[in-house]
């Protein structure tokens, strides 16, 4: 073999050495229990163990995508918290960011943490470097490489002694680059990131949603509540038929009996309750309709078939700011006799699917 074949082939060899480690860093790794399910490690795609079970049980992360928050328990027989990436590395050692009892969860490859010293809270990239200093009261979980940011607010601490809210401080709009894209960002839940538009001017669309940004743009965001509504009153409600009903339908219908919750597929739910379901629709065109629209996310008790994972993050929680569920809740009758009809719709890429129904005034079928 001469001196060319074998370089050639060296070089074959490193370029596929390349390649296989490029797909295995890529690859969800997916959490499993010990026998007595009292530790969680880490399988591949392959159901090779890559990390054995000694993390504690309550974690977070379903999945191992590039960073994830652990706590192990140490041969010394102590807990140990920290960030843990796909390449080994431990970093940000007792600084997890905890929220309501639970560990933040990566989001578009950046984690949270907080310097507890300082009560202040930072930003993780995917391989454990700081990219946002801990110089921020508090954070939003990245949301299409935006984040909201509070600065210089005080923390209140509720009455029970549990709970805590911040009081006064500046609201910032930022990036992961820590640049300061919209100063006083008076945002709402409501607003859809992914949907940004930089402009000279403000938009004329009535579903938008503008803020003037430290460049001199306007930044424009829809508004979910806004999006929907237009949406339901003009598109689903116009010349309402079985066929747009079910054409705007998840496969499967979730609805509520007396006992218990039921899934029907769609052609068969709407044909079969069509009329009930149209006269609860077409009831917020009256101007005396008692209604209201709330926007919530996804119960992955009730929605947890295989066409649903998309919309929960690698932690099991639902992805609210790019798929929200949006409910018309219809109120009827009052003090003992008050009820309230619920069609709840979910923001898929294909637009809105109703995807369960609560009627409390009349029957399902």
């Amino acid at each position: 073999m001469t001196s060319r074949i074998k370089t050639i082939l060296f070089i074959a060899f490193l370029l596929l050495v390349k390649v296989n480690l490029h797909a295995q860093n890529n690859e969800l790794w997916t959490a499993f229990y010990n026998k007595d399910s009292t530790a969680v490690g880490f399988k591949d795609a392959r159901q090779v163990v890559q990390i054995e079970p000694k993390f504690n049980f309550n974690i977070q992360a379903n999945y191992f995508r590039n960073i994830i928050a652990v706590v192990e328990h140490t041969q010394e027989g102590k807990w140990k918290s920290y960030y843990l990436t796909k390449a080994g590395k431990k970093v940000g050692q007792d600084s997890l960011h905890i929220f309501d009892n639970g560990f933040d969860c990566e989001t578009e490859g950046f984690i949270r943490f907080k310097d507890h010293k300082q009560d202040k809270t930072g930003l993780f990239d995917k391989n454990g470097a700081v990219i946002i200093p801990a110089t921020y009261n508090e954070l939003s979980r990245v949301s299409n490489g935006m984040l909201i940011a509070l600065k210089g607010a005080e923390k209140k601490q509720s009455r029970d002694g549990e709970h805590y809210s911040w009081s006064g401080g500046q609201e910032l709009l930022i990036d992961t680059n820590n640049t300061v894209l919209i100063e006083n960002f008076a945002a709402n839940s409501n607003l859809n990131f992914f949907s940004l538009q930089i402009t000279d001017a403000v938009p004329i669309d009535s579903t938008r949603t503008s803020f003037l940004g430290t460049d001199g743009s306007y930044y424009s965001f829809i508004d979910y509540d806004k999006e929907f509504k237009q949406w339901l009153e003009n598109d689903l409600l116009n010349d309402l038929t079985i066929e747009k009903l079910v054409d705007a339908s998840n496969e499967t219908i979730s609805w509520e009996t007396a006992d218990n919750w039921m899934k029907t597929d769609r052609q068969s739910f709407i044909t079969k309750n069509f009329k009930v379901l149209k006269n609860n629709l077409l009831e917020i065109k009256k101007p005396n309709t008692d209604y209201f629209i709330y926007n919530s996310g996804l119960n992955n008790f009730i929605f947890n078939e295989d066409s649903f994972k998309k919309y929960y993050n690698d932690c099991g929680e639902s992805i609210d700011n790019k798929y929200p569920t949006l409910s018309v809740v219809n109120s009827h009758g009052k003090k003992k006799r008050y009820t309230q009809n619920n069609l709840e719709f979910l923001r898929t890429d294909e637009g809105y699917k109703l995807i369960s129904v609560t009627i409390r005034n009349g029957r399902l079928k």
